[in-house]
């Protein structure tokens, strides 16, 4: 079940995040970042920001009152919605569960922002993953962006879009 996520989630959705992003127990799926970054991927406080804005949507999918996955939506100008911050827990992985949520975060981009494009970023060296977006319909648009952490300049974000029908 894919649902808005609730400020009671946010130490769960927290978890999953970084469990899903960082760190050992990242690399049991194949989405991680972990052989690319270190630290925290976010904060708690960060999560509550993103819940409390009016123009981000949340969605986290559970199964039996855990939290499974998650995927951002944020509205940007002109038609466009932008998608971030997708995992599913690493040990769950290949289901089908990240599909569901691009699908459920598309949704919420027409119904919510009325977006009629859905664009997104990937770490450029992650070149399966930009595979991945690729096979759900995401082209990439020729746009290479700085990646948003200074400390990380070294690496740079693939930018991909989506017409929404």
């Amino acid at each position: 079940m894919v649902r808005l996520a609730l400020p009671d989630d946010l130490p769960a959705l927290h978890a999953l995040v970084e469990s899903a992003y960082r760190g050992g127990s990242a690399r049991g799926g194949w989405t991680h970042e972990a052989d690319l970054l270190e630290g925290q991927r976010t904060s708690q406080a960060e999560l509550a920001r993103v819940l409390g804005d009016t123009g981000s949507r949340m969605l986290v999918m559970e199964s039996d009152g855990a939290l499974i996955g998650t995927v951002t939506v944020t509205r940007r100008a002109d038609g466009m919605a932008y998608m971030s911050m997708l995992c599913v827990d690493p040990a769950l992985q290949a289901g089908g569960m990240g599909r569901a949520l691009i699908a459920a975060a598309e949704d919420c981009a027409r119904r919510d922002f009325g977006a009629t494009v859905m664009e997104m970023t990937v770490v450029a060296p992650r070149t399966e993953l930009v595979a991945y977006y690729e096979r759900r319909g995401y082209a990439q648009t020729g746009e290479i962006r700085p990646f948003p952490l200074p400390q990380f300049d070294h690496l740079t974000m693939v930018v991909l879009t989506k017409a929404l029908g």
